[in-house]
């Protein structure tokens, strides 16, 4: 592999022409070269570095180009030359990369909500959106950061030329091969699509994907998350005695079941579910980091995140060096929905960020559950809200959390799913046993008036019920057995 860059390029003015492959926009040109394979790992390494998760410009001309043609775009192209390469402009819709243009009707109320189309039609099902109040901060407005390439803001030449400028300011001295060896030396890897290591799942996250994977650890995620259950587990980090101790026998029942608990690795409701997953013995946890893994964050969770390596694996799709940040954090939540069969938020304050994960969740059609917690605590606020306005199924152990998965009834697993084998009983029966006094005996005359059934139809109740051990006869009279 070659650098991808040593020294600023030179650019070009307006009456260059544009290599070839980038004359025809399409993913096929930039595989055309020999050593394709390569060169897309070479090209999606860099753009883990040139673009932030959000960057919708940079996954558009990704999609456009293919990665390797768009990075030769960014050091070699002008802006009228870069719009030539995406069809003439950019489109007017073009947000976020973690946020979706809201649908007309009742899905546009949906997106102020933080709620995907799934949610929205469960929603109109039960008669719509309820009180209409604006959704959580962190799912109402888009992720902060270095990004500004929202819809309408500016034209398409301004947002080009931005684009170009902060991924040249990064691109100046980058280099692969330098990069790679480093993470290599730290035991990092970089896992692209078509890799064995790369979970198929995310591949539902279509146009923000991410450019690759940074993977730490003794185990494969594709492994971990394809062939499994595996279920997103997420809440508060200011979390209660209640709301740890729930999550951590939530992750470990699941775990024994056989499935993977994905979280992202903080303080709170994330860690105690990680810790679950690891006591079971049995199951396996995928830590979903914002930040590169050279450096683990938040580092009172480092021996927790090290246990999670040494035993499965760390992902991020930052680059090694990366800093944890806000807008990071957000971006990261739909990889964590993403990887998830169902998403379950067992303790969410009423503007968590945990229900941006529960959001795109829901956007990837995706189960979303929440766990229930005091009516008076505000720290179960946000898991309320969502089961009470955003069609989230109440949950409250492992029998029913895998049922959204598997389909399997959740009464055969509860702990609360007792049966009582009074259910059982024909009608007749019931009627009979429940007309015996409880301490007492009576005769079967006084039983028939007191059932208004026929004599033979009571006394063929009485013989079933002996034979069951909840009736016997004292005599002339007949009694319960208990």
């Amino acid at each position: 592999m070659s650098p991808v860059a040593g020294s600023r390029p030179d650019h070009r003015g307006p009456s260059a022409s544009l290599p070839t492959a980038l004359s025809r926009p399409g993913p096929e040109t930039s595989r055309a070269a020999p050593g394709a394979a390569g060169a897309d790992l070479c090209a999606r390494v860099a753009w883990s570095h040139l673009a932030e998760p959000t960057d919708a410009v940079a996954h558009y001309a990704c999609r456009l180009l293919g990665h390797a043609g768009a990075l030769e775009l960014v050091r070699e192209a002008t802006v009228p030359e870069m719009l030539h390469a995406l069809g003439g402009d950019l489109p007017a819709d073009l947000a976020d990369a973690v946020r979706r243009p809201s649908a007309p009707g009742d899905a546009r109320g949906a997106a102020r909500e933080g709620l995907g189309p799934a949610g929205a039609e469960r929603l109109a099902a039960r008669g719509g959106l309820g009180s209409g109040q604006g959704g959580p901060e962190t799912s109402g407005r888009g992720p902060t950061g270095p990004v500004g390439n929202g819809p309408g803001r500016g034209s398409g030449a301004a947002r080009a030329s931005a684009a170009l400028g902060r991924w040249r300011a990064r691109l100046d001295g980058l280099d692969v091969d330098r990069v790679l060896d480093a993470a290599q030396a730290r035991g990092i890897r970089a896992v692209v699509p078509g890799d064995a290591d790369w979970p198929s799942v995310l591949d539902d996250l279509a146009d923000t994907a991410p450019h690759c994977l940074w993977v730490s650890g003794a185990g494969s995620p594709a492994a971990l998350v394809d062939a499994v259950p595996t279920i997103a587990m997420v809440g508060s980090r200011a979390s209660t005695p209640y709301g740890e101790d729930t999550a951590a026998s939530l992750a470990a029942a699941l775990a024994v079941r056989g499935a993977t608990i994905v979280s992202g690795g903080a303080y709170g409701i994330d860690a105690a579910a990680h810790r679950g997953a690891l006591a079971s013995g049995e199951g396996a946890t995928l830590a979903v980091l914002a930040g590169g893994l050279d450096a683990l964050y938040p580092r009172g969770n480092s021996r927790l995140l090290e246990a999670i390596r040494s035993r499965h694996a760390l992902i991020s799709e930052a680059p090694p060096a990366t800093a944890p940040t806000r807008w990071r954090f957000l971006a990261r939540n739909r990889l964590i929905a993403a990887l998830g069969s169902a998403t379950v938020v067992v303790e969410a304050a009423w503007r968590s960020g945990a229900l941006s994960t529960a959001r795109h969740a829901d956007d990837l059609s995706r189960p979303v559950a929440a766990v229930p917690g005091p009516v008076t605590s505000a720290a179960s606020a946000g898991c309320h809200r969502l089961i009470r306005e955003r069609g989230a199924v109440l949950v409250t152990d492992a029998a029913e959390i895998l049922e959204l998965v598997r389909g399997q009834e959740a009464a055969d697993g509860s702990v609360f799913a007792v049966q009582d084998e009074l259910d059982l009983l024909d009608p007749v029966d019931r009627r009979v046993l429940d007309a015996l006094p409880p301490r007492s005996a009576i005769t079967l005359a006084d039983l028939e008036r007191l059932c208004a059934l026929p004599g033979g139809a009571v006394e063929a109740a009485v013989a079933r019920l002996e034979l069951l051990g909840l009736a016997r006869h004292a005599g002339e009279r007949i009694a319960r057995a208990r």
